[in-house]
């Protein structure tokens, strides 16, 4: 049985390393037994945007143990940041890592109470970055030619829905996505480029790499039927049955897709989130939620109208009513293809594979958000097995995750200085970002009644959609 037979089966074997990945690993890894019991550890914890109190106390903890005297900052519910002396006159770079669990239930590991679990592969991102944090620490950034931070966000994950309105309500949050939180909380402000990392969806054979994959953006649209209740057995005739208008609606939007533009990545996934449902009454009230996704903007809200115009003539169909509201959700991402050449050439001494630009993907992120402001790169990278969000998601290569990926990032990092010149990078700032995106989906304050179709119904809150039931990012 070769190597590849070996990886395949999650069987351990022993990497194949250049000379180069030996010096780089040998520099990078003295914490390795830590960082592997930190990822077990979050593995064995996870936790959802805005509630990752116990990640973000481990990442401190390993701040202060191995980068100690380095000044950390809180923000937010969760987040952390910690920022290397700067020796000024040269960009500063960002280095990102995402903290919460996606909600997957069906997984075996899943937090029994809020289905949580780190099927996406973030407690591994929390590990790249603490380990390349150590190693600067330790070593200074003198030679790097950068000034170097890290910023451990919360809530990428674009999930439990209920939760952050109310905290958006509570004025705790001003943004369901943690990087839109922090730019507005001041955290970016004082940074010229972004550095992050994720897992890749993909089953490979060998140690892999990916570059420059861009990313769709999105919406989030939120249909609320409205019908009248009746007992569903003695009287369904004085019904107007809310669950019939729901399932008239997903089959429209399945019937829909057929008109959707294939270049444009368009993904739509509706769910029932919320309803009033019992056996022998007829349902007055169903709540079908569904992101809106392509990396075309001007496209994707075009798509969310065309949902608009189906909500309202299903209900209208069955003799319902319909309330519809729209979210932002998060912008595409184009990865900055100057930076990219950094970690090109990076690549090129170690042994793995590269995937290289393969255009873009419908998965999307909150980096999207962030790149409007600054340029960013997000670096995939290999070692899982099984279905990212799905229920055989594993870590299965360690030794990859763990030891080349943050050497080959930090060999990246290296080579910034050379594409980070003042002409060949851009700058927005958070007003920028907030006139971008209310163009696009209205003010931030009016989101929750963006939209009103129908009529005769007073104009309420919609009911919190139940864990677990939302789209993911």
């Amino acid at each position: 049985m070769g190597k590849a037979d070996e990886r395949r089966i999650g069987l351990p074997y022993p990497p194949a390393c250049s000379a180069r990945e030996d010096e780089a690993m040998a520099e990078l890894t003295a914490p390795y037994e830590a960082l592997s019991d930190l990822v077990d550890d979050l593995w064995a914890h996870p936790e959802l945007g805005y509630g990752e109190h116990h990640t973000a106390e481990r990442v401190v903890e390993f701040v202060r143990r191995y980068a100690p005297g380095l000044p950390v900052e809180r923000f937010s519910t969760t987040g952390v940041s910690v920022r290397l002396p700067a020796l000024g006159g040269r960009s500063r770079v960002c280095v990102i890592a995402e903290l919460d669990a996606v909600i997957s239930p069906s997984h075996p590991d899943a937090h029994p109470g809020t289905g949580a679990v780190h099927a996406c592969g973030h407690h591994t991102q929390v590990a790249i970055a603490l380990a390349l944090l150590a190693h600067y620490a330790r070593v200074g950034t003198a030679d790097l030619g950068v000034d170097l931070g890290f910023v451990f966000v919360p809530a990428e994950e674009y999930v439990d829905l209920g939760a952050r309105l109310t905290l958006r309500n509570n004025r705790t949050i001003g943004w369901f996505g943690g990087k839109p939180e922090a730019m507005r909380l001041g955290v970016f402000d004082d940074y010229d480029a972004a550095v992050a990392v994720h897992a890749m969806g993909d089953n490979l054979d060998r140690p892999t790499i990916e570059l420059a994959c861009d990313l769709a953006g999105f919406l989030h649209h939120h249909a609320t039927f409205l019908g009248r209740a009746s007992h569903a057995n003695f009287d369904p005739f004085s019904g107007v049955n809310a669950f019939s208008m729901a399932t008239l609606y997903t089959t429209a939007l399945g019937l829909a897709r057929q008109q959707f533009r294939e270049d444009a990545f368009v993904r739509i996934n509706p769910v029932i989130t919320h309803s009033t449902m019992t056996t022998n009454v007829i349902p007055h009230e169903v709540g079908v939620s569904s992101d809106v996704r392509s990396t075309d903007v001007a496209y994707f809200v075009e798509v969310t109208r065309r949902l608009d115009q189906a909500a309202q003539g299903c209900s209208a169909a069955l003799g319902g009513q319909v309330r519809v509201r729209t979210e932002m959700g998060y912008l595409p991402f184009v990865q900055d293809r100057a930076m990219t050449t950094a970690f090109r050439a990076a690549a090129e001494p170690y042994d793995i594979d590269v995937v290289d630009d393969r255009g873009a993907v419908a998965a999307a992120g909150d980096i999207g958000d962030l790149s409007y402001l600054m340029p960013a790169v997000q670096i995939g990278y290999s070692g899982f097995a099984g279905t990212i969000h799905g229920a055989d998601f594993r870590l299965v290569d360690k030794e990859h995750v763990l030891r080349t990926v943050p050497a080959f990032v930090a060999d990246g990092i290296a080579r910034l200085a050379d594409v980070l010149t003042p002409g060949a990078r851009y700058r927005r700032t958070y007003e920028d970002y907030c006139q971008y995106v209310t163009a696009i989906a209205g003010p931030p304050g009016e989101w929750a009644r963006n939209l009103k179709l129908g009529s005769g119904f007073p104009d309420r809150p919609i009911g919190a959609p139940a864990a677990g039931a939302e789209g993911v990012a």
